[in-house]
């Protein structure tokens, strides 16, 4: 590939020391979030691009969506004590990228070189233009030289010393501002994909990392082929993988591999069937695929899952890595190379959108992605017209080192081959197999013949194989494999014995921890068998008033009367304003949407915006009453494209419709309080629904002076904590059923004790065929099959081991039928 040198015309600003604003003392902290520490910007979001302890203080910049030639973000300086310094050197941008170049003593973290002394440089967007995703240490020149990467392919090199950059490849933005390319993926870009995310060097080679891909399909179909992965010899660029990645590092993390010749690289991905890990030692590269937890990462265009990493929060005397995938924190092991594959363990589940992370003053911070204005492609029927935010912002969330342990259940699922051809002996790509108390895969022959598929296992991550188990499967016969706790290993891999497609899914769950009772946080929550609350719409405001409005609402039943406009600051205090035009504002463009859902007897009906229809478990039969009308809110999105839908007493998570919406839909926790509104402020959760008398003893429960009003504020992870999922309903209650034909599916994943009735009103028996999805994406396979006698009624209690996203029902004849299950 030619490469394009410019000219320099334009020189490098320094300025020293320069400060804008300081914002302190140290607030008040809400599970580990500083309200005053909030980051705001003018754009459609306020990502958190990186965040880097540095010269005895913690830097952290923000980032916009798409602006290649600056911004209103900022870099932050915090001070030990918690304040805010917002640097007069800001340029904005939409920056992610950080390096501590060791040789020129000076931390490089988005287009700025700040030095030992806290002395900043800028490099302007006029003579480096791009959105910087990335540095590496140089390939010959080390010592004074390092690679910026941008998003759309824009590399340069730069010296440590004058900040001089030279252009080794054009930036497709500036591409597209001249007229030369409409399209980051086309036939005249560099690499293939449309979003960048890692940079990293090794092994004599610059590695470089994209996660998107451009146009129409991309935006709303999640499995199309996307991203890539690629490396740079200083001459020619070579395509590694055309799949989706995002982090490039190694064992040097931030600082670059201190044995650059031999010292490992590693590679994070996805596709639509599981999470990729590359690593490059001895001159090439080795894959394995993990679960993911989440799908609220997936989406061919790349934008959902911001910048994954895997740094080290250890000491310098005791290396501790942790990575974020697909919303699971993993532990890491620093001593992962293709040979030596041990360690990598799931920790826990986490709903935060997080850009960054690092240990600082013996704690975990998490630069987050929060409240974005645009909401981009985000759009659903379920939220009606509601807005996002006035103003996009977002925050930083401070945590004991132990947090990655504390969160959500760590149960995951992922695939090696979905529906796919596999020739006769051909190996599946090493799949994770230890981590889990439970364990199973589901297993399909969609060929035409028999065949026998074997599972082998790595005993202990030495690349030494040895089998673990056989089954044959006839022409189009699926089955359902449990693993038991000695049957061990640290990945498993499958092979069939004869060319075929075929499925290969594995589900693992945790053991849950919790039980049915919220923390003490949450007291104050009005109980949804309360016939009063004081609730109200929240919205944050625009217009640089970075505050909250509140229209505060007394609630009878499903009745409500307004009872004053709120303000709820960045110092915590809920305040009255006679504001009449937010006021109007607030009730017309947030009001609650009615009859979202579809309430039975047995369970909430949605119908997507694809026609596609989900049930869902019910909770309290109180919330019955209150779900269908202008009571509760039902859906809104709470963390950068992520909803969270809150249906007939349990929160779940609820990707975006372009990364499969419903069908991905994800548990998170029950409750038995009266919610009324959910809103994200300053990197805060904000509930509404109190019982006043009940708050005020509750530090995260703020009350207005007046006790006409009141709030709840935590951390969105806080939400694990009231209490596991649990709900009971099916698909079927006493319904009129056709022979053959499918009931709808009813949601069975992430729930631990569950337990089934069939019965029937029939003269005679009546067969019953159990199905279950377990990707949600539609491939139904066979569970079992039951015959019910007249007046008889099947009981059955699901293994620990089970696990499943969807399931659904059959009956082979016409029938008055009911399928109940009971998730307790």
């Amino acid at each position: 590939m030619k490469k394009i040198i410019l000219p320099l015309l334009i020189t490098i600003s320094q300025i020293c020391l320069g400060q804008k604003k300081e914002v302190g003392p140290t607030g008040r902290s809400f599970s580990g979030i500083y309200p005053h520490l909030a980051m705001y910007n003018n754009e459609g979001e306020c990502g958190t691009g990186a965040v880097v302890p540095w010269a005895g203080r913690l830097w952290v910049i923000t980032y916009g969506p798409h602006l290649p030639f600056g911004s209103s973000d900022k870099l932050y300086e915090i001070t030990p004590d918690l304040k805010q310094i917002i640097r007069d050197e800001s340029i904005g941008g939409t920056p992610a990228n950080r390096m501590i170049h060791q040789e020129s003593n000076q931390l490089f973290i988005g287009p700025y070189a700040i030095d030992a002394q806290r002395n900043i440089r800028t490099i302007p967007y006029s003579v480096m233009p791009g959105r910087h995703t990335g540095n590496a240490r140089h390939l010959t020149d080390p010592t004074g030289k390092i690679y910026y990467g941008t998003m759309e392919e824009g590399f340069y090199e730069v010296d440590v010393k004058t900040l001089t950059p030279k252009l080794l490849y054009q930036d497709g933005n500036v591409r597209v501002k001249k007229g030369e390319d409409t399209s980051f993926n086309s036939e005249t870009s560099l690499l293939p994909g449309a979003h960048g995310k890692g940079l990293y060097s090794g092994q004599g080679v610059m590695v470089y990392s994209n996660n998107g891909e451009s146009g129409p399909e991309a935006l709303k179909q999640f499995d199309i082929k996307s991203g890539s992965l690629s490396e740079w010899d200083g001459k020619s660029w070579k395509l590694v993988r055309r799949n989706q990645f995002v982090e490039v590092t190694g064992p040097g993390g931030i600082y670059g591999n201190k044995n650059p010749a031999k010292d490992a690289i590693w590679a994070t991905g996805w596709d639509h069937k599981s999470v990729l890990l590359g690593v490059r030692d001895q001159g090439k590269w080795t894959f394995f695929r993990l679960p993911k937890a989440s799908h609220s990462y997936d989406g061919a265009h790349g934008w959902n899952t911001e910048w994954p990493r895997i740094r080290d929060i250890g000491t310098s005397t005791k290396p501790d890595y942790l990575m974020t995938m697909h919303g699971l924190f993993w532990k890491f092991p620093a001593t992962f190379t293709s040979e030596n594959t041990a360690g990598i363990r799931p920790r826990t589940a986490y709903l935060k959108v997080i850009g960054d992370f690092a240990r600082w003053n013996n704690q975990l911070v998490f630069g987050c992605d929060d409240s974005a204005q645009k909401e981009f492609l985000n759009k659903r029927n379920a939220k009606g017209g509601i807005e996002g935010p006035g103003q996009s912002n977002s925050n930083l969330w401070f945590t004991p080192l132990h947090q990655p342990d504390l969160l959500g259940p760590n149960t995951a699922e992922g695939a090696v081959w979905l529906n796919e051809s596999v020739k006769a002996d051909e190996i599946s790509e090493p799949f994770l197999f230890s981590g889990w108390a439970q364990r199973s895969a589901w297993v399909q022959n969609h060929g035409e013949q028999a065949i026998t598929l074997t599972f082998e296992v790595d005993k202990t991550g030495n690349n030494k194989w040895q089998r673990l188990t056989s089954l044959t499967l006839a022409a189009g016969e699926a089955a359902n494999l449990g693993f038991a706790t000695q049957d061990s290993g640290e990945w498993v891999r499958v092979r069939s014995d004869k060319d075929t497609r075929v499925t290969a899914h594995f589900s693992y769950s945790a053991t849950e921890k919790r039980n049915i009772s919220a923390d003490k946080i949450f007291k104050g929550l009005t109980a949804v068998t309360r016939s009063e609350t004081s609730g109200g719409l929240i919205y944050g405001l625009g217009k640089d008033q970075r505050k909250l409005g509140m229209v505060a609402q007394h609630y009878v039943k499903g009745t409500s009367t307004d009872v004053g406009y709120y303000e709820l600051s960045a110092e915590m205090k809920l305040e009255p304003q006679t504001k009449p035009d937010d006021t109007r504002f607030i009730k017309d463009k947030f009001a609650i949407t009615e009859k979202v859902v579809t309430l039975d007897e047995s369970s909430a009906l949605i119908v997507d915006e694809k026609g596609r229809r989900w049930r869902l478990p019910l909770g309290d039969q109180s919330f019955s009453q209150l779900t269908n009308d202008a009571a509760l809110r039902i859906c809104r999105e709470v963390a950068t494209e992520r909803d969270l839908l809150n249906c007939h007493g349990t929160f779940y998570e609820l990707p975006a419709e372009n990364a499969d919406g419903y069908a991905k839909i994800r548990p998170v926790a029950s409750h038995h309080f009266r919610i009324n509104d959910y809103a994200s402020y300053r990197g805060l959760l904000i509930l509404t629904g109190i019982d006043i008398d009940q708050a005020l003893s509750n530090e995260h429960i703020i009350v207005s002076d007046d006790k006409k009003a009141a709030v709840w504020a935590g951390a969105i992870d806080d939400l694990w904590k009231l209490g596991k999922p649990t709900g009971q309903g099916g698909p079927w209650k006493n319904a009129r059923v056709e022979a053959g034909v499918p009931s709808d599916p009813y949601l069975i994943g992430f729930y631990n004790q569950r337990n089934l009735k069939l019965s029937h009103r029939s003269s005679a028996a009546v067969t019953f065929t159990i199905e279950a999805d377990p990707v949600g994406d539609g491939s139904w396979m066979k569970f079992k099959e039951v015959t019910v006698a007249p007046g008889d009624t099947f009981h059955f209690d699901f293994a620990k081991n089970f696990q499943a996203r969807w399931i659904r029902f059959k009956a082979s004849k016409n029938c008055e039928a009911t399928a109940f299950l009971q998730y307790k």
